[in-house]
């Protein structure tokens, strides 16, 4: 019985001490999911409606630093 676990216990930190398995583990595909998700809303265009209404506060925000 001491040697299943001993086994199981050099088994999971062997892989992390070669660099052999991923350092984020199970959590690989959520992370590379995320950066997927995060990557694709960089890459889209600003709606038109956004732009304008920034485009708005941009002006507004000099006229309230001079009062």
């Amino acid at each position: 019985m001491k040697e299943m676990s001993k086994n199981s216990t050099t088994g999971a930190m062997g892989r992390h001490r070669n660099g052999g398995g991923n350092p984020l583990g199970p959590n690989s595909e959520i992370a590379r999911k995320l950066k997927q998700y995060y990557d694709e809303l960089v890459s889209d265009q600003v709606p038109d409606r956004f732009a304008q209404l920034l485009s708005q506060l941009e002006k507004a925000e000099p006229a309230e630093k001079k009062d």
